[in-house]
């Protein structure tokens, strides 16, 4: 049995779904939807699975089930473009609340006809994958759909820091002594969230702090032109869109996730599951947004340079009480008496 560690943190925190539209050039088949669903849950255990619980070891799992978890919802109605007032009102449904996972599977989809185009908005949750992950489940099953692939199965393999991690990337020592000295002042309060504790505070948390959502269109042209200014500018494309954040919305720290995949030991290419870490890059910019999206570049690239600077979250959760890493989020609100 493998149990979540570093995953634990996307586990007990609210809102932690998000969203891919993705529009296949193939009529709406309902046959085939649902047998390209059938073969993607068949490739990737996970979509198989449900949350479990140990609970006398007060720790979770992906419990597979040996069959489809994926809730799918097929419309009747057709849509006209990708941002149709249809997707995002579903869309809005799907992240308006915290899915229960010890009933609910870790991806939702709603299916729509589009101009004699199929239209899918595909809603993971995080404990199934990142975003690299999810753009590769997504791939996977227009190709499935367009023209029969069959999705290249993919044994999923939690993270197991002391195998996993690369060398030089140990917790420093101060980090270290206040991990410990947490995790001591956790047993001593010998105390545990449940989950249905979470969830029911989760729950009033969404409907209190509903999420802002935006629109923006990026034409075939523009988004050339961006590549093409990024490509002389030696950045990247997220270089580019965090320059815009500092620039235009006037942001002074961005939290991002950053793609660790290449420097875990043992993972699997096509694996689901979450192989990101978090950096954060702080900046108050003035002048152009290339021009910042430079100083961007040289900041990511310092933050993920070192193994030590770049894996220090996943080390500080691995290292963390479980039960004191589920309790972080919901204690800070005032909805867990905890120090």
């Amino acid at each position: 049995m493998e149990y979540m560690r570093t995953e634990r943190a996307h586990l007990m925190c609210p809102c932690m779904q998000f969203g891919i539209v993705a529009i296949v050039a193939k009529a709406f088949d309902e046959a085939r939807i649902r047998d390209s669903f059938s073969r993607l849950a068949a490739a990737h255990p996970f979509l198989q699975a449900l949350l479990g619980h140990d609970a006398a070891r007060n720790a979770y799992f992906y419990d597979i089930r040996g069959s489809s978890q994926i809730e799918l919802r097929l419309n009747r109605e057709e849509i006209a473009q990708a941002d149709a007032a249809e997707i995002i009102a579903e869309y809005r449904r799907l992240t308006s609340y915290d899915w229960n996972l010890f009933e609910e599977g870790m991806l939702k989809a709603s299916v729509w006809s589009m101009r004699g185009k199929t239209c899918f908005l595909l809603v993971f949750h995080h404990l199934l994958a990142d975003g690299r992950g999810a753009l590769g489940l997504a791939q996977e099953l227009a190709d499935c759909y367009a023209d029969g692939s069959v999705p290249r199965p993919a044994q999923e393999r939690l993270i197991v820091p002391e195998q996993d991690f690369p060398g030089g990337s140990e917790l420093p020592l101060i980090s270290s002594i206040l991990t410990r000295s947490a995790n001591r002042m956790w047993q001593k309060e010998a105390q545990q969230l449940s989950y249905e504790h979470y969830h029911q505070f989760a729950n009033k948390f969404a409907r209190e702090n509903p999420a802002e959502l935006s629109v923006t269109r990026i034409g075939t042209e523009e988004l050339s032109g961006i590549c093409e200014l990024c490509h002389e500018s030696h950045v990247s494309v997220n270089d580019y869109l965090l320059a815009q954040m500092f620039v235009k919305e006037r942001a002074e720290k961005i939290i991002l996730a950053y793609d660790v995949r290449k420097l875990l030991r043992s993972y699997e290419d096509g694996a689901l599951g979450n192989y990101a870490t978090a950096i954060s890059i702080s900046l108050k910019a003035s002048g152009s947004v290339t021009g910042t999206a430079q100083k961007v570049h040289d900041l990511v690239r310092k933050k993920t340079g070192s193994p030590k600077d770049l894996f220090l979250v996943l080390q500080c959760y691995a290292r963390l009480e479980p039960g004191l890493l589920d309790a972080a989020f919901i204690s800070s609100r005032g909805g867990f008496p905890s120090r």
